[in-house]
């Protein structure tokens, strides 16, 4: 894959271009702002960007602003945010950028760089259009629930379920996790599909809706 790295830390920075390296992509550029991430995006139009929320001047949301403006200019551009902390308002601020239309969209810590193979296996989901937040951000989601929460129609397992289609995961995936069939969990998705009132579409395009349900309520 080619990928644009946005990150003003540069042990990080360098880090993650070694690691890509070896594990076979090519890092078409390496910056550390807003504004050159997006002139990156546009002008390679990569895979995907690996893109910190904080970057300079501020140090507060230049990642994430930068990130929506490189969809604006290069729509779908897949895009895998990293975090020092969880901010859930910026999850949500980035995943409303896909608006349903698809384009690989994730949220991770940081500190999963250091598991490799998750870590990778996230990036190549991003890639190829999926949807991957980090559980950490799933669990403070879940914990500002409130009570007119449009999934409260939802059983136990279908917010089980709904949660892990946050996290970018397949059907295959869920049943493995929750090891129930896979059948199983097609009828939970179904059913999801149903409660949350999602019109017949694309399974990607309703999955992208359903998530977007969960996250902003």
């Amino acid at each position: 894959m080619q990928i644009v790295i946005a990150d003003d830390a540069v042990l990080l920075r360098e880090g993650l271009v070694r690691l890509l390296t070896e594990h076979g992509h090519q890092v078409v550029a390496v910056v550390g702002d807003g504004d050159a991430l997006v002139e990156a995006v546009v002008a390679h139009r990569p895979d995907v960007s690996i893109v910190d929320v904080r970057m300079p001047p501020s140090h507060t949301d230049e990642g994430l602003r930068a990130a929506v403006e490189a969809r604006r200019l290069v729509p779908r551009s897949p895009i895998l945010v990293l975090s020092q902390y969880v901010e859930v308002s910026y999850a949500d601020d980035l995943l409303a950028t896909t608006g349903g239309s698809g384009g690989g969209i994730g949220y991770l810590l940081k500190d999963r760089v250091a598991a490799i193979d998750e870590f990778l296996d996230a990036l190549a989901r991003v890639a190829a259009g999926g949807t991957v937040l980090d559980p950490e951000v799933v669990g403070q989601l879940f914990a500002r629930r409130r009570r007119d929460d449009p999934l409260r129609e939802l059983t136990p397992r279908e917010r089980e379920v709904l949660a892990l289609m946050a996290e970018g995961r397949s059907n295959t995936a869920i049943a493995r996790t929750l090891v129930v069939s896979d059948g199983a969990v097609e009828k939970h998705v179904r059913n999801i599909f149903t409660k949350l009132n999602l019109p017949p579409d694309t399974e990607q395009h309703r999955r992208v809706l359903a998530v977007l349900a969960y996250l902003r309520n």
